[in-house]
């Protein structure tokens, strides 16, 4: 999987949430759901925003927000450890 995370977006992964590439990449092999889109209309993109929670290797719950590009490659727009509402509605919605 090709995984891109743009300058400004890598430096707020790591300062804001502590969050690195690897962990990332951890989550999405972790991935025991599915990809949920973000419908908000303020967070509307083209691509969808896509989002799911899942753990890296060391058991870190981590909700993963990216977007898919046409050609496959994937656009990580954030990454932070998940709220009590984000993982009520990913456990109803995205562990079905």
């Amino acid at each position: 999987m090709a995984l891109t995370i743009h300058g400004r977006i890598k430096q707020k992964l790591a300062s804001k949430h502590g969050v690195s590439e690897n962990e990332i990449l951890e989550c999405f092999a972790n991935l025991k759901g599915k990809f949920l889109e973000d419908t908000r209309e303020d967070h509307k993109t083209d691509p969808p925003t896509r989002w799911f929670i899942a753990e890296t290797d060391f058991g870190r719950s981590l909700k993963v927000v990216f977007m898919v590009n046409d050609d496959g490659s994937v656009i990580i727009k954030s990454a932070f450890e998940p709220n009590d509402t984000e993982i009520r509605i990913y456990c109803r919605h995205g562990l079905i």
